[in-house]
């Protein structure tokens, strides 16, 4: 006989898990012996949006059980509670399906789950039970939303103040407002407007994954990589939409700093670091050429597009440029001749979520915008590009292309049969593994099996504005950056991949 047919697990489970309850065996006192160790244990919270449990959950709630009743063998007080995070697309889907009002279906979703979790004999404090739907939950969440909506973070100090400071830091003239005017030149309106640039909680018009069959914004992970929502299969389309806001990126230096204070192991602070994505480099301002000037002009745009890049010592090599099909100057950029396929670019791209455009790391697509720009170093007309491999959501949303010295552009640049200049010599190895002489490459760097992307020296670099050849990248770039500044066409500036936190759901 195997261990469980003899085991009577009816008589015995449930007399524990009644001795359990009767005598309050995991409660963790409201006040607890100070000498005693205490010991935190917190599950995720299922969502009450079906009937009951699935096998997933106690698939991990049994591991942190294991736990939570070793550490209170050893003489820790232990808290370990369960809750509900019960609002949000889900929950609203089932009431829709069932007809019934969501907080029906959600409490009874939610006791139905409590007579699960107590069969399955888990160590939770129930005394300590919560749900996100609760009155007396739901409104701190209201309250710690209005403390964002009034702050925002003093750059000095890398710590949010009440938003009350700012303005009166703008009365006094302590602080320069953005456009240099006195504060009480602003009408009220202008004052919140000026206002809204610094509150941590803000809105923002943003491109979101909008779903017209479920009336709501969706997170990327509810959207297939088909473009389809995961809840019901319906299309997805990017639009640009007003949404709430929270403003971390003024938090990102705080947030990297802050990593040496966490026990983490290095390579999850390297994942943080990446994820955070600190880079500094310069915003170039590249002028339109002919009628795309005075179109976007026309338009109400500054008839020139601001990019950001790392290497500004590789200007001499951007032979085309960019734009995201959700950049607001698409329209204006766009000649009579190449409409349609803008258009149907364009449309397909907004079908496609981030993730998937991001994932595609070789096959390229885009299509010619008909206008074209002017290096500000070389003075060369390169043609402008739509393509969605480039995002709104990180720097400006237009990029300047070096294929010789970018993995996504050399793909793009080979795609579309583009120019490939080469600006930065590799060494002798890596020309090695291409299989080609330093003077073939740095004639043609299509020649090359890939990009180059490291640093080097400075080729092909010189006009009659700047002379960059012989330089190594360090020195290159800060001379490229003065000169930039210098000339009024950019200025050296600090960026992340990290984006301000979308949460209107």
């Amino acid at each position: 006989y195997s261990l469980m047919s003899t085991y009577p697990f009816q008589e015995i489970e449930s007399r524990w898990q009644r001795y359990w309850e009767e005598n309050n065996t995991f409660e963790t006192p409201r006040e607890p012996d100070e000498n005693k160790p205490k010991f935190y244990v917190l599950d995720m919270f299922p969502y009450p949006s079906g009937v009951g449990l699935h096998v997933g959950h106690p698939l991990g709630y049994i591991a942190t059980d294991i736990l939570g009743r070793y550490k209170k063998m050893q003489g820790f007080n232990v808290l370990h509670p369960m809750g509900f995070d019960a609002f949000g697309l889900p929950a609203e889907q089932f009431a829709v399906e069932h007809g019934v009002h969501p907080r029906i279906t959600t409490e009874n979703n939610i006791e139905n789950m409590v007579r699960q979790l107590k069969r399955l004999g888990l160590g939770y404090d129930w005394d300590r039970r919560l749900a996100t739907t609760d009155v007396d939950y739901y409104k701190w969440t209201q309250w710690i939303f209005l403390q964002l909506y009034h702050a925002w973070v003093d750059t000095e100090t890398g710590k949010a103040r009440p938003i009350a400071a700012l303005e009166q830091a703008f009365e006094r003239g302590e602080r320069e407002t953005p456009d240099g005017k006195a504060w009480n030149t602003y009408t009220r309106l202008q004052k919140q407007e000026v206002l809204a640039q610094y509150r941590l909680a803000f809105l923002a018009e943003v491109p979101v994954n909008w779903c017209p069959a479920l009336g709501t914004v969706l997170a990327n992970e509810e959207v297939t990589n088909e473009g389809r929502s995961e809840r019901g299969n319906y299309p997805v389309y990017r639009r640009p939409l007003k949404q709430w806001m929270f403003r971390i990126t003024a938090m990102a230096d705080r947030l990297l700093d802050d990593l040496s204070l966490v026990d983490w192991p290095e390579p999850i602070k390297i994942m943080q670091r990446n994820w955070i994505g600190k880079s500094k480099g310069a915003e170039v301002a590249f002028n339109l050429a002919g009628e795309a000037a005075e179109k976007v002009r026309a338009d109400g745009h500054t008839p020139s597009l601001r990019v950001y890049t790392t290497r500004p010592d590789t200007l001499f090599g951007a032979t085309y440029m960019v734009v995201a099909p959700e950049h607001p100057m698409v329209a204006a950029l766009t000649t009579d001749e190449q409409q349609s396929s803008v258009q149907a670019y364009c449309a397909e791209a907004a079908a496609r979520t981030e993730r998937d455009r991001m994932a595609d790391a070789k096959q390229k697509t885009g299509v010619f915008s008909g206008s074209f720009a002017i290096n500000p170093l070389s003075g060369e007309h390169i043609p402008i590009w739509i393509a969605d491999y480039v995002l709104m959501g990180y720097g400006t949303g237009a990029i300047m292309a070096v294929p010789a010295h970018d993995e996504r552009d050399f793909a793009f640049a080979k795609t579309f049969d583009l120019p490939i200049k080469a600006v930065v010599a590799p060494g002798d190895t890596w020309l090695n593994e291409q299989g080609l002489s330093r003077a073939v490459y740095l004639a043609d760097a299509g020649t090359s099996k890939e990009a180059f992307v490291g640093n080097g020296m400075a080729v092909n670099s010189a006009s009659d504005l700047l002379t960059l050849d012989g330089m190594d990248t360090k020195a290159a770039k800060a001379k490229t950056i003065a000169f930039l500044e210098q000339a009024g066409l950019g200025l050296g500036q600090t960026q992340y991949k990290l984006r301000d936190w979308l949460f209107s759901r």
